[in-house]
């Protein structure tokens, strides 16, 4: 199936529903392949750590007991990670 989506005013688009329930996951890789962007679903629960395109900066139920960070404390964590 092939359709045109437009983006919102927001950037945002829409994948058609019948798109949406076949893949069964409501998580997505982007990746920007020349003139082109590829859009590939993920199931989180599956995705392997220990792949080396794969890091976890900020789980909020590990790291904060389920609640989410002011963004100067992800930024650090961010920071930490990528040093």
């Amino acid at each position: 199936m092939t359709t045109i989506l437009k983006t919102s005013t927001k950037g945002q688009i829409t994948l058609p529903a019948a798109w949406r329930k076949k893949q069964k996951t409501d998580s997505f890789i982007v990746k920007s392949q020349g003139d082109s962007l590829l859009l590939t679903p993920i199931h989180i629960a599956e995705l392997d750590e220990d792949d080396e395109n794969w890091v976890t900066v900020f789980d909020s139920n590990r790291d904060n007991h389920g609640q989410g960070l002011p963004i100067d404390d992800f930024i650090a964590a961010l920071d930490k990670t990528l040093a």
